[in-house]
């Protein structure tokens, strides 16, 4: 009878801290009325109104007169932005690291271009849900490890599961590149720092060798089903993207120079803290890059102490189509890219061109601009409306927040505490 409670117990514990439930599909006409608009693109709209259908945008304007049916939202004073877009992070793939049963972000091996990240995502993670309250609502679920990862999809976040969230599948493989200098293992007699990885060229071999045997066996008339080399053949034919890891000059000159030679088309770099020594190159070979977050330290003595805050700036100032990523901090930090973005306005970014690192730019680098990543007619109705300056810490402050123009849940296990918590000091402050 024992166990029997404990089970009840547990079943009822995890329903009571399951993610809030998941919108239905929008109804009827909704209409936000009278807001400033940041279309995503750099254009702004002063007393706009957008109106959707079917999880669509139909319309969207200034002054625009608009049907008295449906929800009409009072947006007066409020800033209406397309959904922000978190690329490259394991999101959905790991709960708590320290957790070994809710972390399924890594696999064995180190080819393995085969493993899909999208059946192993977790729709009702928390860490997810937490993003919504700052306007994140898309993200690239996306494996890590090894040398070539695996396969990462982009997904919604507001789903009852994986086939739910989906909404790229399979958009690229995801590679590591190796450093060209290793920090010393000083407890076996290795110089402190960083000292030259001796193995370097023969890890470079391995690479080349498996893209040459990859290409090789989609040429083939006749062969033996290969899951490591068939999963490669998006990346020949352009349906998929090939994000290399790396951040050293060498490490992205030599990455690039490899794919192109093995005639991959889209090359993304996922880190590039030196891309801006390398501007021109990555520019001449069409190479966008996803830059690390600006809320982190120099990682050499001789950097500016400022490096990372400007660093996206200097690469949109070259030219490069740049995003925002978070790859190097825990998932849940994800929900302060709005604010990553901010820091580069400080750097001098006007704030509609930091705003496209997380809309439109993004959107474009994982190739889903067709539908997301700006407010435009035809596009999905992927937004949020917004108190005040959403790249602002002090005024995000979001009221609404539509996915597909499902009007989906701001609560999440912070607000539920806050409220909590709230209500024991307003009891405090009226002497109850």
């Amino acid at each position: 009878m024992k166990k029997y409670l404990i089970a009840i117990a547990i079943i009822f514990g995890a329903t009571l801290n399951a993610q809030q439930t998941p919108a239905p599909p929008q109804s009827e006409q909704v209409a936000i009325i009278g807001a400033t608009a940041h279309v995503g693109n750099g254009g702004v709209i002063e007393n706009c109104t957008i109106i959707f259908v079917d999880g669509k945008i139909t319309a969207i304007g200034a002054d625009l007169m608009a049907t008295t049916i449906g929800t009409m939202i009072d947006a007066k004073g409020k800033h209406v932005y397309p959904g922000f877009i978190a690329p490259a992070k394991s999101l959905g793939l790991v709960e708590v690291d320290a957790v070994r049963a809710s972390d399924d972000q890594d696999e064995i091996g180190e080819m393995i271009p085969h493993v899909r990240s999208i059946i192993a995502y977790n729709a009702e993670s928390k860490v997810v849900e937490s993003m919504r309250p700052n306007g994140v609502l898309l993200g690239q679920a996306t494996p890590q490890g090894g040398t070539i990862s695996g396969t990462s999809s982009i997904v919604q976040f507001d789903a009852w599961n994986w086939e739910d969230a989906a909404v790229k599948t399979d958009d690229g493989i995801h590679m590591n590149w190796p450093s060209f200098f290793r920090r010393g293992r000083w407890w076996l007699g290795e110089a402190r720092g960083f000292v030259p990885n001796k193995d370097y060229d023969e890890q470079v071999g391995k690479i080349k060798t498996f893209f040459q045997n990859s290409s090789a066996y989609g040429k083939a008339t006749e062969k033996v089903k290969n899951l490591p080399f068939a999963a490669m053949q998006g990346l020949f034919d352009g349906s998929k993207r090939l994000y290399i890891h790396a951040d050293g000059e060498k490490e992205m000159t030599d990455a690039v120079i490899m794919a192109k030679n093995a005639g991959v088309t889209h090359v993304v770099i996922v880190g590039g803290y030196h891309a801006n020594k390398i501007a021109d190159f990555l520019k001449s070979n069409n190479v966008a890059v996803l830059v690390g977050r600006t809320h982190s330290l120099p990682q050499y003595d001789d950097d500016d102490y400022d490096f990372t805050y400007k660093l996206p700036k200097l690469l949109v100032d070259a030219g490069l189509l740049v995003g925002l990523q978070n790859e190097d901090a825990a998932n849940f930090q994800t929900r302060n890219m709005a604010f990553y973005a901010g820091q580069t306005v400080a750097q001098g970014l006007d704030k509609e061109t930091a705003l496209k690192l997380l809309t439109s730019n993004t959107a474009k680098i994982l190739g889903i601009d067709d539908r997301y990543g700006t407010l435009e007619v035809g596009k999905s109705a992927t937004l949020f409306i917004s108190e005040g300056d959403a790249l602002d810490m002090r005024t995000n402050k979001i009221s609404k927040a539509y996915i597909d123009g499902r009007d989906v849940s701001l609560e999440t296990h912070q607000t539920e505490l806050w409220h909590r918590y709230m209500g024991k000091y307003e009891r405090e402050k009226a002497g109850q």
